[in-house]
């Protein structure tokens, strides 16, 4: 099976010939062909995080730290606790995980570069946002869903640590967020703790505001369905326009799968999900420049998603 390519012309072609998730491919489609005809909306995600991802699926809450290495890039992310304010007792929450807080990471930081702020009203914006990402109102689940996933990755130890050329490593060893007022939700069938207000920790705004990767919250939107697809579309935002003119880069599926692969033993099978995934990321990034077959794909000089022109914060990025 070919692996999609660049079609600038009719970026829903891609889709075309990959296997099928009926419902789900109709709606990439749909919601791509839309895209493409709507102003982009900013937002952000740290550039460690667009190399590196945070787990797919729930490992279980038996494990309570995890690893990812690509090149010089590493991540490390120790699920957390929280004191209980109606028990005083601390609760073990698990690990981020899934499309979810790669969701909410991106509007925290689109949050805070707006604004030029590390402090969050989490309760003020998060259901406009919720909205914003499905296109149309969540239901109650949808939302004790995200507001589980903002608990994790408000309470998780994330630790980033990139290295220099000459050996020297630059790492960020705090938790993302820095500080929150935890509440518990009113609904007591719904029972979860979430923060309503949160603070940023300044080593990771600091790092932020200068190594922000801008992206299309209507491509986010799209991709919501798949933590692969997230990973890849972001993955592709940070490197294509840095690739020389003329000078593709090649990158093997052994190392495609160590990026992506979590959890997926067999290489067809990665494969096929990696295919699924990066046709829809195309769908929604048509002048991304991609060519693949059985070696690996070859990148090539792409303008990025959002132009740095259109960046709307309040302390311009370097």
């Amino acid at each position: 099976m070919p692996t999609p390519s660049y079609q600038p012309k009719n970026a829903t072609r891609i889709l075309k010939g990959l296997p099928s998730t009926s419902r789900i491919q109709r709606r990439v489609a749909k919601m791509s062909a839309a895209t493409l005809e709507t102003p982009p909306q900013i937002a952000f995600q740290h550039s460690v995080l667009c190399q590196v991802s945070m787990p797919y699926r729930d490992p279980g809450p038996k494990v309570r730290a995890w690893e990812r290495q690509q090149g010089a890039v590493s991540l490390r992310i120790n699920a957390g606790e929280a004191k209980d304010p109606k028990t005083k007792e601390w609760v073990e929450l698990s690990l981020p995980c899934g499309p979810k807080p790669r969701l909410i990471l991106a509007h925290l930081n689109t949050e805070a570069l707006k604004t030029g702020s590390s402090k969050i009203d989490v309760e003020d914006s998060f259901t406009a946002f919720v909205r914003r990402i499905q296109r149309r109102s969540p239901t109650g689940p949808e939302i004790h869903a995200f507001k589980e996933q903002i608990s994790r990755l408000a309470t998780a130890t994330i630790r980033m640590a990139m290295t220099a050329a000459e050996g020297r490593v630059f790492q960020i060893n705090s938790q993302i967020v820095a500080a929150f007022e935890l509440l518990l939700a009113k609904d007591e069938k719904q029972r979860i703790l979430w923060p309503a207000t949160l603070h940023l920790s300044q080593d990771y705004f600091a790092s932020l505001q200068k190594h922000a990767v801008p992206l299309d919250e209507n491509a986010l939107s799209g991709l919501a369905h798949s933590a692969m697809a997230l990973d890849t579309y972001a993955w592709l935002a940070q490197r294509l326009h840095r690739v020389p003119r003329g000078q593709p880069q090649f990158v093997a599926w052994a190392a495609l799968k160590e990026q992506f692969g979590a959890g997926i033993d067999r290489m067809d099978n990665f494969k096929h999900y990696f295919r699924i995934a990066l046709g829809q990321v195309l769908a929604f990034y048509p002048r991304a420049k991609v060519v693949g077959d059985d070696r690996g794909l070859d990148l090539r000089n792409s303008p990025p998603p959002i132009a740095k022109k259109r960046f709307p914060v309040h302390n311009p990025l370097e």
